[in-house]
C-alpha cells in the first residue's frame, strides 16, 4: 500500500455505511483523517458503526442531520447507492465540498494497477472472466477481484503490491464519484439507458459510465463494444488508445469470424468452446480476450479459461442435468433487456422459460420478438398475466402459471423432454416474493437439486 498523507488531519465525512462505506472509513482513519461516519441505521443494529466506534471514529447513525455539515469537512465520501438528491449531499455541493466515492481512495493507495470494468450489463461476468484469464496465465503475482463485484475496493488495494493486478467491477455510481481515478485498461461492455432514476436521464448516466476513461493517456488502453455505434462515436473522444471487440466484423482487436474467437489475426478458441451459453457471454469473452492480450497472457491460458468458466452465480449460470434435462440459472435477470440477451444463447424449440416477478407497471411487448419460437413458458409472480399476454402474442403453444420459482421448477420439469432445456430467465426485479435476485436464484438452484431426491 503506497503511503500517502494528503489526508492527515483533515476532517473527513463519510456518508452511508455497508461494506464499502467501513472500508473507506477505516482507511482514513489510518491515514490520519478526523472520520466522522453517518448511516442511517440505528445504532444498536449497526455493527460496523459499533467497530468504528471503538476504533475512535465518531459515529452519527439513525438519521442524517444537516447540522452535520456545519462543521469544516474537507471531504466527503460518499456510499455509491446514495442518490445525489439526498439532503446531506446536496448541502455539501452547495458549500462546494468535494465528492468522492471509495474507489477514488483505492486508486491513490494501490501499488498495483487496475484494469477497471463497466457497462450496463455483463460487467460481473467480464470482470471475472478477466481475473480467470490472468490468473491461469500470470507468471508473477495475482489477479484481485474488487469493486462493485462485493470487494471493496479500498480494502483489497491495501493488500496488493505491483506485482499484483486489481480487476475492478466499477458502476456508474462508483465512477461519478471519481477525480483522479486512473486505470491502465478500461472494459466497458455495453452502453443501455438504466438508473435513469439515479441519473436522471441517458446522457448523464453515460458521462458516469465514460468518466472511466476521463483521466487516461495513449499509454493506456480503452476496450470498446463496436457493435454499439454510440460507443463508436464516444471512441473519438478518448485519449486512451481505442481497442474494440465485436462479433458483427472483423476489427483491429477482440471478434469473431466464422465460428472462432480472434484477437486481431490469432486464432483463440472455437466459440462452441465456451463453457457459458448466450450471444452476449460471446461479447464478455471477446472483452477479455481484449484484456488477455493487452496484459501478455499467452492464446493457450486463455483458452483453458474461458472454456472451463462456468459463470457467475445467478448470471446464465449452468446448475444441472437431470434425465437428460439442463437447468441454468439467470436469476439477475431482473429487466427484460437481460432475458432478451439470455434468451439469445438457447435453442428455442428446446427450451422451457421461467419467468415474472416485481410488477413495476411496464408491459413486456417489447419482449415477444425474443419469445417467439420456445417450446414452453412457465410464469409466476406479480407480472405473471402481463406476462402471459407477451407468450400469447409470440405464439408460445404451451403457457403455464403458477405461485411461485420452486412450483415453476416443477412443472417445467413435468413439461420436459429429454434434450430440452430449462431456463430461470425473470426479466423482472425479486422484491414481490424474495428479498433479491440471490435468493430467488438460491431458490431455483435448491427445487431443482429436490427433483433428484
Amino acid at each position: 500500500m503506497k503511503t500517502i498523507t494528503e489526508y492527515k488531519n483533515k476532517k473527513v465525512l463519510v456518508l452511508g455505511l455497508a461494506k464499502s462505506g467501513f472500508s473507506a472509513a477505516k482507511l482514513l482513519h489510518d491515514l490520519g483523517a478526523l472520520v466522522t461516519v453517518n448511516d442511517g441505521k440505528p445504532f444498536e443494529d449497526n455493527p460496523e458503526a459499533q467497530d468504528l466506534l471503538a476504533l475512535g471514529v465518531k459515529v452519527v447513525t439513525g438519521s442524517h442531520p444537516i447540522e452535520l455539515l456545519d462543521e469544516d469537512f474537507s471531504l466527503m465520501v460518499k456510499n455509491p447507492g446514495i442518490p445525489y438528491t439526498q439532503p446531506l449531499v446536496q448541502k455539501a455541493l452547495e458549500k462546494k465540498i468535494p465528492i468522492l466515492t471509495e474507489v477514488e481512495l483505492a486508486y491513490q493507495i494501490s501499488e498495483a494497477p487496475i484494469i477497471g470494468i463497466t457497462g450496463t450489463n455483463g460487467k460481473t461476468t467480464t470482470t471475472t472472466m478477466i481475473e480467470r484469464v490472468l490468473n491461469t496465465g500470470l507468471s508473477k503475482g495475482t489477479a484481485r477481484l474488487s469493486g462493485n463485484i462485493g470487494f471493496p475496493a479500498s480494502s483489497v488495494a491495501q493488500e496488493v503490491t505491483s506485482d499484483d493486478c486489481l480487476v475492478m467491477e466499477l458502476s456508474s455510481f462508483q465512477l461519478m464519484g471519481t477525480q483522479t481515478f486512473h486505470p491502465t485498461i478500461a472494459v466497458i461492455t455495453n452502453l443501455y439507458e438504466a438508473h435513469l432514476d439515479y441519473h436522471g436521464s441517458r446522457e448523464e448516466y453515460v458521462a458516469a459510465k465514460w468518466n472511466i476513461q476521463k483521466n487516461m493517456t495513449n499509454e493506456d488502453h480503452l476496450v470498446l463494444n463496436w457493435n454499439q455505434t454510440e460507443v463508436q462515436a464516444l471512441a473519438k473522444t478518448t485519449k486512451a488508445t481505442v481497442v474494440p471487440f465485436s462479433t458483427k466484423e472483423k476489427v483491429e482487436g477482440a471478434y469473431l469470424f466464422e465460428g472462432q474467437l480472434y484477437f486481431k489475426e490469432e486464432a483463440i478458441l472455437p466459440v462452441d468452446q465456451l463453457g457459458v451459453p448466450g450471444k452476449h457471454n460471446v461479447e464478455n469473452a471477446l472483452a477479455a480476450i481484449a484484456v488477455g492480450k493487452l496484459w501478455g497472457i499467452d492464446n493457450q491460458a486463455i483458452a483453458k479459461a474461458l472454456s472451463v468458466f462456468t459463470g457467475v452465480p445467478h448470471r446464465t449460470q449452468y446448475v444441472d442435468k437431470i434425465e437428460e434435462v439442463v437447468f441454468f440459472n439467470d436469476s439477475k435477470a431482473t429487466n427484460i433487456l437481460a432475458t432478451e440477451m439470455a434468451l439469445g444463447g438457447f435453442d428455442h424449440e428446446r427450451l422451457i422459460l421461467l419467468a415474472g416477478g416485481l410488477d413495476r407497471g411496464n408491459g413486456f411487448d417489447e419482449l415477444v420478438p425474443s419469445l417467439e419460437g420456445i417450446k414452453a413458458i412457465v410464469l409466476f409472480g406479480e407480472t405473471k398475466y402481463k406476462l402471459e399476454d407477451a407468450a400469447k402474442k409470440a405464439g408460445i403453444p404451451t403457457i403455464k402459471l403458477t405461485e411461485n420459482v420452486e412450483t415453476a421448477v416443477l412443472i417445467a420439469f413435468e413439461l420436459s423432454e429429454k434434450g430440452d432445456t430449462i431456463l430461470l430467465s425473470p426479466a423482472n426485479a425479486s422484491w414481490d416474493q424474495y428479498p433479491n435476485f440471490e435468493v430467488r436464484g438460491d431458490r431455483y438452484m435448491a427445487a431443482v437439486a429436490a427433483l433428484k431426491k
